[in-house]
């Protein structure tokens, strides 16, 4: 009997000292919320998500209809292929001068040929001057023909390869916008930027969204972030780094413990907020601090904590 009644009084002891349990500052538990939007509009053609699901960085839950931008793609494709038509193919002109210059090649070895038995001839006075001459002015004549079909033939050649540079010269614009749509294309898909939980869901299939839209909010809720105030006394005693004790209710008169580090202190004094009780009177300018909290799957955010630094 003497056993039961001081086991009764420990408890007694116990659940009154947790009543009166002496706090150093009061706050709220929040999260780095992200919204995702909608890059491109377009019709929802797919959202696979729910408030609650659990996502991966990276996953794709959903599409938006691109089937506008992927026609414009393939228009500038073939606009691109349209330009190859257009380019001018120099080998006919040129194998054509090229053929001519093998004529009055074959023109200057005959008359070549012919200078030399004329001027051995001439040698054994069996043809005369005048027979030499004209041979030498006709192989002046062919060569400065060949030299002329030589430079058309450089011409030709200079001036379609300018002719296709300039037509070409409007497919690099081209990819380059194919290779924009391509990227909004792949915009289409909606991606989870993080890996966390989903908060709210603001759109659904079938709906018509627009570029900045939100279509769903989530969180990375396996750590959250007590909002606490401290004043101006106590801040002197905290650092970043610290590790407190942060206290969640946990029925009546009953609180739960949890550890937490001090990540952000900030740099100005502020009014205490209407919500938040401190340990000095409210009029008080104090300063907000923000402690991290593993979530052990029972703190929530907008959940009132206490905290103790000691």
């Amino acid at each position: 009997m003497k056993k039961i009644w001081l086991y009764t009084a420990t408890l007694l002891l116990f659940a009154c000292k947790g009543s009166q349990q002496q706090f150093d500052a009061q706050g709220t538990f929040e999260a780095d919320e992200v919204i995702v939007s909608a890059e491109i509009a377009g019709r929802i053609t797919a959202l696979h998500i729910t408030e609650g699901d659990t996502l991966q960085t990276g996953t794709i839950i959903g599409t938006i209809d691109a089937t506008n931008l992927t026609l414009q793609k393939a228009q500038i494709e073939a606009s691109i292929e349209a330009l190859q038509a257009k380019t001018a193919d120099v080998q006919p002109q040129v194998q054509y001068l090229l053929d001519q210059k093998k004529v009055q090649q074959t023109q200057l070895n005959n008359l070549l040929y012919e200078q030399e038995r004329i001027t051995k001839l001439l040698a054994k006075d069996a043809a005369t001057r005048k027979q030499l001459d004209d041979i030498l002015y006709q192989i002046n004549i062919v060569q400065q023909q060949i030299k002329v079909t030589e430079q058309q033939i450089a011409v030709q050649r200079n001036n379609v390869a300018t002719q296709n540079r300039s037509i070409l010269s409007e497919a690099s614009p081209l990819a380059k916008r194919a290779a924009q749509i391509d990227d909004q294309i792949t915009r289409a898909n909606i991606t989870a930027p993080i890996s966390g939980t989903v908060l709210t869901k603001y759109a659904t299939t079938g709906e018509v969204t627009s570029t900045g839209k939100g279509l769903f909010k989530m969180a990375d809720v396996s750590s959250l972030f007590l909002r606490a105030y401290v004043t101006s006394d106590q801040l002197s005693k905290l650092k970043l780094g610290q590790t407190v004790t942060v206290w969640t209710d946990k029925g009546k008169n009953a609180y739960q413990q949890h550890k937490g580090i001090i990540t952000w202190i900030s740099d100005k004094a502020e009014f205490t907020p209407k919500t938040i009780q401190t340990k000095e009177e409210r009029a008080h300018l104090v300063y907000a601090i923000k402690i991290k909290v593993p979530n052990n799957g029972y703190l929530k955010i907008g959940m009132y904590a206490d905290v103790t630094f000691q």
